[in-house]
């Protein structure tokens, strides 16, 4: 692939709305993506655990039973369950990390203070690490999802009052 049509597709992502765009042709593949424009995302690397079983959750925080087990369950029954506060949901289907390496501390912890665009952890989705940032400030009440666990859009992640 020439560099020309590589400098089409990147006008062509600049002047649409795309986020990404990619392009095979025989055994060439180009991928261009933007990260957005409120905040650039980190570079994290994770690395897979050898057994799943054997993830380590040390720093993980306390997870509150009720949503965490039943959060395949409809979206009414969670929310009741949910304790009093403002309630960051997935954007994304992926997998939630609580740290950007499973050997560093978690980003947030119950009872932790947290000013609006903290980041709170981070969801894996298609090889792409996003930051998921408090909306709020306030103190974190509740992390409703397990470091290393598949997430699905709109599942509530934290409770921050």
């Amino acid at each position: 692939m020439d560099l020309r049509k590589i400098k089409a597709l990147i006008d062509l992502l600049e002047k649409s709305n795309l986020t990404e765009i990619e392009i095979k042709e025989g055994e060439e593949s180009v991928r261009l993506s933007r990260a957005s424009r409120a905040a650039p995302a980190p570079a994290y690397v994770h690395a897979a655990p050898a057994e799943p079983a054997q993830a380590p959750l040390s720093h993980a925080a306390p997870v509150k039973a009720p949503a965490a087990e039943h959060a395949s369950e409809s979206h009414g029954k969670a929310a009741k369950e949910l304790p009093d506060g403002h309630t960051i949901r997935s954007p994304m289907v992926g997998t939630f990390y609580a740290s950007p390496n499973p050997d560093a501390p978690a980003f947030v912890k119950v009872g932790q203070v947290v000013k609006a665009g903290d980041t709170l952890g981070i969801i894996e989705a298609m090889k792409m690490f996003n930051p998921i940032e408090a909306d709020v400030s306030g103190t974190v009440r509740a992390i409703l999802v397990k470091s290393g666990q598949p997430i699905e859009f709109d599942e509530p992640m934290f409770v921050i009052a």
